[in-house]
């Protein structure tokens, strides 16, 4: 669920969306992953580092993200990943739609893994 105070005039909660404008799907239970640790990409306004994008972490791109500085654990924003054309593989139908604030559907779909 969007936990955001959005609703459709009736007060009701919007569904929560993936990028395609489709109902946004799990991204991960083991671990339990998302902002609101419960399993989705979805986010509200306490998520102020807009944990939208699901992406499947290899041990490569974790490699990579240590050699290059970045434990993942500090942000370090000269250590993009992405820059360097090495960010994880994304997982667009259970990346939130609120991803799109910050990067483009055409970069999430060069790194998809879910497009037929």
């Amino acid at each position: 669920m969007l936990r955001d105070d959005r609703g459709n005039g009736g007060g009701r909660r919007l569904p929560p969306r993936n990028v395609f404008g489709e109902p946004l799907e799990t991204c991960s239970s083991k671990p339990m992953s998302g902002f609101y640790r419960d399993g989705c990409c979805n986010t509200g306004q306490e998520d102020i580092g807009s944990h939208t994008v699901c992406s499947v972490m290899t041990s490569e791109f974790l490699d990579f993200c240590k050699s290059h500085g970045n434990d993942l654990s500090t942000p370090v924003p000269e250590f993009e990943a992405f820059e360097a054309n090495q960010p994880p593989r994304v997982v667009l139908r259970a990346t939130h739609e609120a991803a799109l604030t910050y990067c483009s559907l055409a970069d999430l779909k060069r790194f998809a893994v879910d497009l037929a």
